[in-house]
């Protein structure tokens, strides 16, 4: 591990405090850092945008390599130590606010690109409403490559049958094709955290799924998953159960079975079926 010393320099220089209830743990290897900024493929023609700059160790990593950069920063009392590192990077833009009640389309109309990526050290405890601003505000993002506690990154990334696998794995492989880039050790952060963390890449998937009411898709998922303990007979049974049967019965499955167990095409033909009933 190469150690980033120059940044705890200056965030000593400023007297910066860490602070917990923003999830601050800024990623100080140099060879991590690199690591991400090489898998990620940046290009000329891509607005790179960086959700929890920090202390701007990723995002000097990656001006170099981007048409433009957009980051968001909660914590206002880094825009010294941020504005003097970036006065001079012309493509590099900070706004300090709260990205999850900000106006993203607005702050992109400025910009010309080929490719939106989000590329980010996640803070741990808003890793998914992040994703899902992303999703729910219709963001155009063709690639999302994060650091996520690893537990989180398992379940994004996981497949059927396994403990991991869950509604929000549903819900994000129905958008992106998701894989893990690299592992990174607790010991990579300052301040150290308790947790080790994975890098996923998440791509746009260019053929979406077959699916006749995604409202009602969403719902089942959901639903089906509620109590992880419980089979499909007892999460479901609101819906019409003989006609998830026959759904089931076509893989060799039946109603005692799990939700854990079913892939996503089978929620779909389970939630088409169901949508050419209503």
């Amino acid at each position: 591990m190469v150690k980033n010393m120059k940044d705890i320099q200056i965030l000593n220089q400023y007297d910066f405090k860490f602070k917990k209830k923003y999830g601050q743990n800024f990623l100080n290897d140099d060879n991590i850092l690199n690591n991400i900024v090489t898998k990620s493929e940046i290009t000329k023609d891509t607005l790179v945008m960086e959700i929890g700059v920090g202390a701007g160790a990723l995002t000097l990593k990656m001006q170099p390599y981007a048409k433009n950069i957009i980051g968001y920063e909660i914590d206002k009392s880094l825009k010294n130590i941020l504005d003097d590192k970036f006065k001079d990077k012309n493509n590099v833009e900070i706004i300090y606010c709260d990205f999850l009640q900000r106006n993203i389309k607005d702050d992109l109309e400025k910009y010309n690109y080929s490719d939106l990526y989000v590329i980010s050290n996640l803070p741990y405890y808003i890793t998914t409403p992040i994703i899902n601003k992303l999703i729910s505000d219709k963001i155009d993002v063709s690639k999302i490559v994060v650091m996520v506690q690893k537990e989180v990154g398992d379940r994004f990334n996981a497949k059927p049958g396994t403990k991991e696998y869950n509604s929000l794995t549903i819900f994000l492989n129905y958008y992106f094709d998701i894989n893990k880039l690299l592992d990174v050790s607790r010991n990579s952060f300052v301040p150290k955290p308790n947790v080790d963390s994975v890098v996923i890449q998440m791509k746009r998937k260019n053929k979406k799924y077959n699916v006749d009411n995604e409202e009602l898709f969403f719902k089942i998922v959901r639903d089906a998953f509620t109590y992880k303990r419980k089979n499909l007979k007892n999460n479901l049974k609101k819906y019409n159960l003989d006609k998830i049967d026959e759904v089931l019965h076509k893989h060799n499955l039946d109603l005692n079975v799990r939700a854990e167990s079913l892939s996503i095409d089978i929620f779909i033909e389970i939630s088409n079926y169901l949508n050419n009933d209503m």
